[in-house]
């Protein structure tokens, strides 16, 4: 017999770190920090986008992948496709 898992979805939710460790449904992004690495030259990237299309939550991404949390450790991005390309 066929299982299937299904995932929650959560709807506004901002905080990268507590969608990822609650394991809701989420359209992995993260392949947008490879691009803003790797074209951009400026010191001002700007974000613009309709209204409830996930500005803030690419933000606090972006913000999850550069910056240690309190304890020091990084968080999991493994199961994301970017984790290769850091």
């Amino acid at each position: 017999m066929l299982q299937l898992n299904f995932r929650p979805i959560n709807i506004g939710t901002e905080n990268f770190k507590r969608l990822i460790d609650n394991g809701y449904y989420y359209v992995d992004k993260t392949l947008m920090i490879k691009d803003i690495i790797d074209k951009n030259n400026s010191q001002i990237t700007l974000f613009t986008r309709p209204r409830r299309f996930g500005k803030t939550l690419n933000m606090s991404m972006i913000q999850y992948y550069f910056e240690k949390n309190r304890s020091g450790q990084l968080i999991s991005f493994q199961r994301l496709k970017n984790i290769t390309s850091r």
